[in-house]
């Protein structure tokens, strides 16, 4: 285990440094000046000393490559510089909003998971039946409908006609009506990929030599399909749920800016407004990380699910 563990890991730096390079590149082709940009008052004028004094305060007189090697020696030590906006350390403000975004995603999984494993299942279990037909029409509208425009629907519905949950906001301490509209927006979209395919495998599953076996035995019908069926049947989905969680914990931008909710989608987007490059870079390779680390949990869960990945690995 501890051999196919390092294995993965041995893959995942290269990708982390590519990521890395890629994001410090399309820093460095932003048009415009950084330094200009950033200290341009409301009159539209920068005082030319003050931009020089800052140019090379912040480094950007050295070649592209020299920076990049200055981030990147100070980012694997934890050290993602400083926030030309708030002055604050940005790893601080990362993990700050990291946590609203992680809060909002398990909520947002939560919801995905209830919706789409019955769905899946009784659709795969009814085939070709009224449940079935429903089930997965909704699911192509689901996949169908853009993010903003479910959550304008549901602001619509629950906010502002029957007044029953806040329009947007974070409440005093994340509170759970502010979390409800969001984590529904987010989590029928991901249940609307996870029922196709939860149906799909579990077609698979049903169809196999197993399957009838259980079944000539004399078992109860519940027992073949919760007790045989789905464990075989999960395997795929647990990579769509891996995928899902990943896009959820790196906070859809456009939900958390409707909703105005404090995660790191939305630190994103107004770092992207201001300028704010050391908050820009450090969030993608943080999301970056983030990523890699999830599909390395994926692969672990595919390889205790999975005894055909134990024997591929142990011999």
């Amino acid at each position: 285990m501890l051999s196919f563990i390092l294995r993965r890991l041995l893959l995942l730096l290269p990708v982390l440094l590519l990521v890395s390079i890629i994001s410090f590149s399309l820093f460095c082709l932003a048009p415009g000046d950084p330094a200009e940009i950033l200290l341009t008052g409301p009159m539209g004028t920068a005082d030319p000393a003050t931009v020089q004094e800052f140019r090379h305060k912040a480094g950007f007189d050295d070649p592209p490559q020299i920076q990049y090697l200055r981030w990147l020696s100070r980012a694997v030590r934890g050290d993602l510089g400083y926030s030309y906006i708030t002055g604050e350390k940005v790893l601080d403000e990362i993990l700050h909003s990291f946590r609203s975004t992680l809060r909002l995603a398990l909520a947002s999984l939560v919801i995905s998971f209830m919706i789409s494993v019955p769905i899946g299942i009784m659709s795969a279990v009814k085939r070709e039946s009224m449940f079935d037909c429903l089930g997965m029409a909704l699911a192509l509208l689901g996949v169908s409908v853009p993010n903003f425009w479910l959550a304008y629907l549901l602001i619509i519905a629950f906010a502002l006609r029957l007044d029953i949950l806040p329009v947007a906001g974070y409440g005093s301490n994340g509170d759970f009506e502010h979390l409800i509209l969001p984590a529904l927006t987010l989590g029928i979209s991901a249940a609307a990929i996870t029922s196709r395919v939860m149906r799909a495998s579990m077609l698979e599953a049903l169809s196999q030599d197993y399957i009838l076996a259980a079944r000539a035995r004399g078992l109860h019908e519940r027992s073949v399909v919760l007790g045989h069926a789905l464990r075989n049947a999960l395997l795929p989905v647990i990579t769509v749920v891996g995928l899902n969680f990943t896009y959820l914990l790196n906070g859809s931008p456009v939900v958390e800016t409707i909703f105005a909710w404090p995660g790191i989608g939305n630190l994103m987007t107004y770092s992207i407004y201001d300028r704010d490059y050391p908050v820009i870079l450090g969030c993608m390779l943080f999301l970056a990380v983030l990523f890699l680390a999830l599909n390395l949990l994926v692969d672990i869960c595919y390889y205790y699910l999975n005894p055909r990945l134990r024997h591929e690995a142990e011999h």
